[in-house]
């Protein structure tokens, strides 16, 4: 009988370490997974809700209106086409076409679903339709226009800007765009695949802006490496390749900081192998690489360090940011943004504020860090040396005269692609305008001549707005 209750005892003991263990990981997994799982498709709860709620309006950062909603139940955007474009990706669009929208991810405020069960009977026995909350965004419509007023024509990247204290986005501007209410004919053959968000979908080799990922890397593991310096003759073998500079350029002898600032793919080729292949991974992920990306406001495909077919050669370019790299536009912004704010990496957000019909708040932004890759000190040392491909490197085209602007640039070699994919990330590094930026091109050339100058642009406009920019 003893031996029978002391069996009941312990069943009923691991049956409630189950139990708490499930309501554990289901508060768990509603807070990590609740935004995606709330605005799938497969949620027949939300279609239901949508016919009872007239969803909430959104705002930009400065109060313009983003979406609305009209007499007839439908969803408005800006008058101007080219705004209405360039937000569609961020916003979403009425035939569900991009996925992870505004209007989808954060339903779950945009139709009031954590009203009191009063407000919900009011409304049912009044016949009335319930408002959802309105949401104002950290972005910027109006600097999201000039990016894509100054975006090369026919081309398709992504340009993302961000606030390195914060982490407050003011664009996640993805293209070709598309006119949300009234697309192009034969726009889902395009392709050029509009109806992705590339800011935070598409994975590439990110180039050279890669240099600062191996930069990183040797700070932390290779004692003295400022003070080291390479040879640059023009060629490097490594196995059956050659690797090779832009304009089969060499550069002779140089230190880290130089090698950064000219881009000099020789160098860093060598820095890959003297640290192998699993410091190098060891930098990259302590950055984000082969996370499971869950954030709060957005939905961003995973970057990843290459896994397979680890020879020399393609450790090599993997340095120089080559090789099975998958990265994102907005993970590199993520990269440039840690660098600038002291090897921080924040969290990127979205949502500044939801208020319901009584303007009480229902949300508020809170900055968080997402991960610590650098410490204080490689973090400076990093941000000079980008400061130096700007004053007199490859990414001159991103300065602009009275500002601390600091960058690298990136030409990734595509197989398919006639020309190489333009990328430049970079930051201010100024007290007042904490801004870091990425900017890609797709198949358009060299990051220094296609890129840098959309970044020049991009925080000349932040210094011009610099007092309307606070949340």
């Amino acid at each position: 009988m003893k031996l029978i209750k002391r069996n009941l005892r312990l069943i009923v003991a691991v049956v409630s370490l189950m139990f708490a263990a499930l309501v554990g990981y289901g508060a768990y997994s509603l807070g990590v997974f609740g935004n995606r799982w709330f605005s799938s498709a497969a949620n027949t709860y939300l279609r239901t809700a949508k016919r009872d709620v007239v969803p909430g309006r959104v705002y930009d950062r400065e109060g313009r209106l983003l979406a609305g909603t009209d007499s007839e139940g439908r969803r408005t955007y800006p008058t101007d086409e080219t705004t209405r474009a360039a937000l569609v990706h961020l916003l979403g669009d009425p035939g569900n076409n991009v996925a992870y929208g505004v209007d989808t991810f954060m339903a779950n405020h945009l139709y009031a679903f954590s009203d009191s069960y009063f407000s919900r009977l009011s409304a049912a026995l009044t016949g009335q339709r319930r408002r959802g909350y309105d949401l104002r965004l950290s972005v910027d419509s109006e600097l999201t226009r000039r990016i894509a007023e100054r975006f090369p024509a026919g081309k398709a990247g992504a340009a993302v800007v961000m606030n390195y204290r914060t982490g407050e986005l003011l664009a996640l501007a993805s293209f070709p765009g598309f006119d949300p209410l009234n697309p192009a004919p034969g726009i889902e053959d395009d392709p050029r695949q509009p109806y992705w968000n590339r800011a935070t979908r598409w994975l590439s080799a990110p180039g050279s802006t890669f240099k600062v990922l191996t930069l990183a890397a040797a700070l932390q593991h290779i004692p003295g490496a400022m003070s080291k310096t390479y040879t640059c003759t023009g060629g490097f073998q490594v196995d059956d390749v050659v690797v090779t500079d832009a304009g089969m350029a060499a550069h002779g002898e140089l230190d880290l900081r130089r090698a950064l600032a000219v881009s000099c793919n020789i160098t860093f080729a060598k820095l890959a192998l003297e640290l192998g292949d699993e410091k190098l991974r060891q930098t990259s992920q302590a950055f984000g690489l082969d996370d499971y990306l869950l954030f709060s406001d957005l939905v961003v495909e995973n970057s990843s360090y290459p896994k397979a077919n680890r020879v020399n050669k393609e450790l090599a370019w993997t340095g120089a940011g080559q090789s099975a790299l998958a990265v994102t536009p907005l993970h590199m912004c993520l990269s440039a943004a840690a660098v600038a704010n002291g090897g921080v990496m924040m969290e990127p957000k979205l949502l500044l504020q939801a208020v319901d019909g009584s303007r009480e708040g229902r949300a508020q932004m809170q900055p968080a860090v997402y991960r610590t890759p650098l410490s204080p000190e490689d973090a400076k040392t990093i941000g000079l040396a980008m400061r130096q491909a700007v004053t007199g490197g490859t990414a001159t085209r991103a300065a602009v005269p009275g500002l601390k602007v600091s960058g690298k640039t990136g030409s990734a070699q595509v197989d398919g692609q006639e020309d190489t994919n333009a990328w430049f990330i970079g930051f201010l590094d100024e007290t007042e305008l904490p801004y870091a930026v990425c900017v890609v091109v797709d198949d358009a050339g060299e990051g220094g001549r296609v890129a840098a100058p959309i970044a020049g642009m991009i925080f000349g406009y932040l210094r011009e707005n610099a007092g309307r920019q606070a949340p």
